[in-house]
């Protein structure tokens, strides 16, 4: 297996030479495996291991092992221990996802603070097969099919395209110790029950149920890369930049065909797993939104917005007196005496300084404000004169309005109040410029 892994190293990866690799390394079968050929290879190597507390003694043990593996092959080890149950508590997530971020977060932050190009894991073949099997049932759709990438960033897995056979016969060979996870027996998960019970049967019924798998994975690939390549094509038809982050033509969108198909291809790498109800997006009325873990998708009349769930409101009020003349938080405001005033523009107000109430306070726009918009006599609702201005909801999240004892003076970049406008008797004039759009 050291030819066949060090021609497979040398054709795949090829930049691995002479760069710093961190290997994840749990004790078990595969990891302990992939350290040993890396060191007979003379890479250069380190070791990381998490103890996530979780079997007690037996967690305990499989650490102190990873240490003297490394102590063993003379190369740095890093390991830490963590409260996974308590983590996991905090964030409401299962143990199997608690314990991925917790290790794919230290990870990285081992890798930036002593410089290693990469981090490599042991996953094989048959972790691959399970993936694969585990998104299957789930109806991840083709990107789910394609299964475990053998390069992800810095991320690398050399034996990915070993089965787990070979792995351990070349660990008997060489008189290999590692240990066993006593979870890896419970049938209490989907992968450890595919594992156990349901991927030997497969494999009972086809001998070469590995081999065929892959040229599957291969074709998959393949398909999935003229998917991209199309993609490239239809987001420069219908997905426009904005400041916040995207825009999805809805009209375009509905013109070509497999609508619906086009939509989760556009919306996939955003985390977005709701299909049925983001297809109802495209007839659905403005405000509708939907959230992944990281975006958000909002109807905004004939186009979806995607933003980064990032936009929260802002409760707090923030007061300017009045011998300010800069503040920078929550928005940046510059506030002067002028004698007199220039032509209009959204980012600049003047005001009768005479009429103003100090201090000012600056806070974000509420259902039920209302004012009166410069150049009118009546009121109107903040509310509707959003909808006059065709403003989207995510737009309509960032105003900021600036109040003199709770009348609106100046709704932030957009329109001030009439009751606050310089006068022909007006004796100060107060100029504020913002630099918020």
């Amino acid at each position: 297996m050291l030819n066949n892994f060090k021609h497979h190293i040398s054709n795949i990866f090829p930049t691995l030479k002479g760069k710093k690799i961190l290997i994840a390394c749990s004790g078990g079968l595969d990891s302990v495996v992939l350290s040993r050929l890396f060191k007979e290879l003379n890479y250069n190597i380190s070791l990381a291991h998490c103890n996530f507390s979780l079997r007690g003694k037996e967690s305990d043990e499989d650490e102190k092992f990873v240490i003297s593996l490394a102590d063993k092959l003379s190369i740095p080890i890093f390991n830490k221990k963590f409260n996974t149950k308590e983590y996991k508590i905090k964030h409401k997530l299962s143990t199997q996802v608690a314990a991925r971020n917790l290790r794919y977060q230290w990870f990285d932050e081992v890798c930036a603070e002593h410089s290693f190009d990469f981090l490599a894991t042991g996953h094989h073949l048959d972790d691959d097969l399970e993936t694969f099997l585990i998104n299957f049932s789930r109806g991840t759709g083709l990107r789910g099919l394609t299964g475990i990438p053998i390069i992800n960033d810095k991320i690398v897995r050399p034996l990915l395209n070993f089965p787990r056979e070979d792995i351990l016969l070349y660990a008997k060979e060489k008189n290999i110790v590692w240990r066993e996870d006593s979870s890896n027996q419970t049938t209490d998960y989907l992968r450890n029950k595919l594992r156990i019970e349901v991927i030997p049967k497969l494999k009972e019924v086809d001998h070469n149920l590995l081999n065929g798998f892959q040229q599957t994975q291969n074709h998959l690939n393949e398909s999935l890369s003229l998917v991209n390549d199309y993609m490239v094509l239809i987001k420069n038809l219908v997905v426009n930049k904005t400041e916040d982050g995207f825009e999805i033509d809805v009209l375009k969108l509905q013109d070509l065909p497999n609508t619906i198909a086009l939509l989760y291809e556009l919306l996939a790498p955003f985390g977005f797993t709701a299909w049925n109800d983001i297809a109802d997006l495209l007839s659905a009325q403005s405000g509708k939104q939907i959230f992944s873990e990281t975006h958000r998708i909002v109807k905004n009349r004939t186009s979806l917005l995607l933003v980064e769930n990032n936009v929260l409101q802002n409760e707090e009020t923030y007061f300017i007196k009045e011998s300010d003349s800069v503040i920078y938080t929550p928005i940046n405001l510059k506030i002067e005496p002028v004698e007199k005033t220039s032509d209009y523009i959204p980012s600049i107000v003047y005001l009768d300084a005479q009429k103003l109430k100090f201090p000012l306070q600056l806070r974000k726009w509420r259902e039920g404000d209302s004012f009166q918009p410069f150049g009118m006599k009546g009121k109107k609702k903040l509310s509707k004169f959003f909808k006059d201005e065709k403003l989207s909801l995510v737009a309509k999240e960032k105003i900021w309005v600036l109040t003199s004892e709770n009348n609106i003076v100046w709704v932030v970049g957009m329109r001030s109040d009439n009751r606050f406008k310089v006068e022909s008797q007006t004796k100060k004039i107060l100029k504020i410029t913002t630099s918020q759009k």
